[in-house]
């Protein structure tokens, strides 16, 4: 796992079900990250420009701004413009390929989803090691 006392990744969750950013970013941060949450896609734009994470991970379907939405802002944002995204959604099938093109995201994650699988996906981005799959 990287150092987490020198320079710990961020992830930034953007989600608008407040459990499901408690448990991730609680576990990110057991992990050795800095986490900080949005409630939607324009939170979460806002929040990434000004936080700068080294990864995001959010949900689809949202108020104010959806996740595909953000990831498009994000991606034409100089600031952003090279973050991956993981995107968790109960509803996968509707993201249109030509507009995935448009982002940065690296992953598609389906509803119901295990918190592991979500750690294994941030390790695997962030290059962290077994060991963090492991505490996952």
């Amino acid at each position: 796992m990287s150092d987490t006392n020198a320079n710990p990744p961020r992830v930034l969750l953007v989600d608008d079900e407040p459990h499901i950013t408690h448990i991730l970013a609680r576990k990110l941060t057991q992990l050795g990250a800095e986490v900080r949450t949005a409630r939607n896609g324009v939170e979460g734009f806002e929040t990434a420009v000004e936080f700068r994470p080294a990864i995001v991970l959010s949900d689809l379907q949202m108020p104010k701004a959806d996740g595909l939405e953000m990831a498009i802002r994000l991606a034409e944002h100089e600031a952003t413009a090279e973050t991956p995204i993981i995107m968790i959604s109960g509803r996968g099938f509707l993201l249109d390929d030509t507009r995935l093109r448009q982002t940065k995201i690296v992953e598609v994650l389906e509803k119901p989803f295990s918190v592991r699988d979500v750690m294994e996906l941030v390790a695997k981005q962030l290059g962290w090691t077994g060991q963090a799959r492991d505490a996952a």
